[in-house]
């Protein structure tokens, strides 16, 4: 690992520490450099908050500052070059007067998108774009399919018996309550799935028999935006003002919150949509021991020729 790699990694490092708390806006992390040593840190703690750069100046000590001029900064995510709810960020790098300074990788967003990168340079600093890309495009993945997919991150979840049913068949709610596959660390992790997400969607079947709260009652967290999808209007489903209905996958209605990540957890019809239409990023699985020997079968899934990630946790 190069120099560059090693304090790319720390600045990615301190990035997540925002993962719960930074959406819509990325999760980034700064690292400053003098002579070896790291003599300020920082990252985008909150949404509408200081971002990394910000934090990290603000980081380095009195006796430091006089330093900024001959140091190099580290940061994952191209510096913002325009006016939002914080001032931008590549103009304090300028003011300061980085003379290098290191990205991970550029930012989507059409506001910035190679901006920042050109004011740093018009300025005279040297900037190196690309150290650690890969991963620090991996982290905001959401951030980025929203911004070059124009659609949310769509997170697929179910989980399953050992012999491949997701709940035994219940025509209402007079059957009873669905199969529970879940242990308390799956269902603990589900709840950190759901934090991580920005809007969470079932369909109208599993909206009417189990009427599930779908919060993140065992993580701490924002609870998202739910939807239900149905060919029903909001009325018919007697849907409080707190869900949405969408009517279908590609209904305007879906992204009406501009949501960039969005949890799908069934049950399989709805999920076996997102598969055949191709709309999924990821995916999500229980697998029990549970033993059901009938019921309503689980979505099938293929080998992914575009090596999506596909995820199985044994409960």
């Amino acid at each position: 690992m190069t120099e560059d790699e090693r304090y790319m990694a720390r600045a990615l490092q301190l990035a997540r520490h925002g993962e719960l708390s930074t959406a819509p806006n990325p999760m980034v992390g700064a690292v400053i450099v003098h002579d070896g040593r790291i003599i300020g840190e920082g990252w985008h703690r909150t949404y509408g908050g200081p971002h990394a750069e910000v934090n990290a100046v603000r980081s380095v000590s009195p006796k430091d500052e006089p330093l900024l001029k001959d140091a190099t900064i580290y940061v994952s995510l191209e510096p913002c070059s325009h006016w939002g709810k914080t001032p931008p960020c590549a103009e304090l790098l300028v003011e300061k007067g980085f003379r290098r300074v290191v990205v991970g990788c550029e930012d989507p967003n059409e506001k910035v998108a190679g901006r920042g990168i050109r004011r740093l340079r018009d300025a005279g600093a040297e900037v190196v774009v690309g150290v650690l890309e890969e991963e620090c495009r991996w982290l905001n993945r959401k951030f980025f399919t929203f911004h070059t997919l124009h659609r949310p991150y769509i997170t697929l979840k179910w989980a399953q018996s050992a012999d491949g049913f997701i709940d035994r068949r219940r025509g209402s709610r007079d059957d009873g309550e669905p199969v529970r596959f879940s242990n308390s660390w799956t269902q603990t992790l589900v709840h950190r799935l759901r934090a991580l997400h920005q809007a969470i969607l079932v369909g109208r079947r599993t909206w009417e028999l189990d009427s599930p709260s779908l919060t993140t009652r065992l993580w701490p967290g924002r609870s998202a935006e739910r939807l239900v999808l149905t060919n029903r209007s909001a009325d018919a489903l007697s849907v409080p003002p707190q869900e949405v209905a969408c009517t279908q996958l590609t209904d305007g209605k879906l992204w009406h919150v501009e949501a960039q990540s969005l949890l799908v957890e069934g049950g399989a019809q709805t999920l076996q949509s997102f598969l055949d239409a191709d709309l999924w990023d990821e995916v999500f699985i229980e697998q029990s021991e549970i033993v059901l020997g009938d019921g309503i079968k689980a979505p099938e899934i293929k080998i992914d020729p575009k090596g999506r990630p596909i995820h199985v946790n044994f409960a």
